[in-house]
């Protein structure tokens, strides 16, 4: 199978479940109404209820559900055969994931942005709500954690990478000001973020930025998760323009650069996938597909974490009901694009069959890696930015 054509098809329905799909669930199932006032017009303050350019919005939404899941799960599942992986993303996408994410949107803007919690309350019953909100509550901490270590081991592993991811909260910080302002257009504001972004990550190999090893009984590693965490609770005092929209806008923008060289890429590069179409000679050891498939493969198909997003922030910044769609629903499509990346860049970049095998020699190996080895061997098989012609 050749990779140009997987890619062809997942962005082609993609590209027909937003533009026809989306529309006829806005219209005929949610009724989006922009005679409606929104949540962040009724209780405009400022901090939360603040209403958004939906550009910046969907770029919130965006990052905000598009972590490593959508490159982890569907980097693993392909151990069962790039087929179920690949379906699964598309059709998840378009049939589940993006009808989720709007549906979400919407109740909570028809319900004066309540959270999804706090809906249950008054759907189901008061005992649901209790039980639905320690839940919230335990798998927000979870999430917390999970990201706090892996970032923390990024620092203290990689610390280059340093100075480029914290300078990101600083052009965010300038954003916000001049996008609140109206005093430079939105385009040039996010061409000079992507600018400085990109340059800072050059800067950053010049400028490692490592902890001490022993500070206060902890170390590095633990510094670096006690900083991660101040750095939660302040940004979640801050209001919403000052640091979570524009931070979130221009990391999508940043996201989906790279998600772009990726495709371009592919095209260029013209691999084949070298992965099974069906794995039947898994590794022992290997889970059954059914229904592991539809775990391992949550964000990029469908993932109820993302009603935690339209319904937390999301819905408190919505500024027309019709919005929603293109927050909620393409929202919720970026982040298929991004699963469908990481299935091209685990199968197609390989030189054979038995590269491949060794990497998936048991079930949870490949992931992280067979998509950065994957991605950058296909990126690598290209004259960048000297020449769009292929290596031999």
């Amino acid at each position: 199978m050749n990779a140009i054509a997987l890619l062809l098809i997942g962005l082609g329905a993609f590209g027909l479940g937003y533009l026809f799909y989306s529309r006829f669930i806005a219209s005929r199932i949610y009724a989006l109404d922009d005679s409606r006032t929104t949540p962040a017009h009724e209780f405009e303050d400022g901090v939360d209820f603040v209403p958004t350019n939906r550009f910046i919005l969907w770029g919130h939404h965006f990052t905000s559900i598009a972590g490593a899941a959508p490159i982890v799960g569907p980097a693993i599942a392909v151990i069962w055969g790039w087929l179920p992986a690949f379906l699964w993303v598309v059709l998840g996408t378009v049939f589940f994931a993006g009808v989720h994410d709007l549906g979400a949107l919407w109740a909570s803007v028809r319900n004066k942005g309540r959270s999804v919690g706090a809906l249950t309350g008054a759907i189901v019953g008061r005992r649901a709500q209790g039980v639905f909100m320690i839940v919230i509550f335990l798998l927000l901490l979870m999430v917390n954690a999970v990201f706090a270590v892996v970032i923390a081991r990024l620092f203290t592993g990689f610390p280059e990478s340093v100075v480029p991811a914290w300078s990101a909260i600083a052009v965010a910080l300038v954003l916000g000001q001049l996008i609140r302002r109206k005093k430079i257009g939105l385009a040039v504001l996010s061409v000079a973020g992507l600018v400085v972004l990109y340059g800072m990550i050059w800067v950053g190999q010049y400028v490692p930025v490592a902890l001490p090893e022993r500070t206060l009984g902890l170390g590095d590693n633990a510094q670096w998760i006690v900083i991660l965490f101040a750095y939660a609770g302040i940004a979640s005092l801050l209001p919403v323009w000052m640091l979570l929209q524009p931070r979130d806008y221009i990391n999508g923008l940043q996201l989906f650069v790279g998600l772009g060289l990726l495709f371009v890429a592919v095209i260029i590069a013209n691999p084949d996938i070298v992965a099974p179409m069906i794995n039947t000679g898994a590794p022992p050891g290997t889970p059954p597909i059914m229904p592991l498939l539809f775990v391992t493969i949550a964000c990029g198909a469908i993932s109820g974490f993302h009603g935690l997003v339209s319904s937390g922030t999301s819905s408190k910044q919505l500024n027309r009901e019709s919005d929603a769609r293109f927050v909620g629903y393409f929202g919720a499509v970026g982040e298929g694009a991004l699963a469908l990346g990481a299935i091209i860049a685990a199968t197609a970049g390989f030189a054979t069959a038995g590269e491949w095998d060794a990497l998936y020699a048991a079930f949870g190996d490949g992931g992280v890696a067979a998509f950065v080895q994957g991605g950058a061997n296909i990126m690598a098989a290209c004259r960048w930015p000297s020449a769009p012609r292929c290596l031999p």
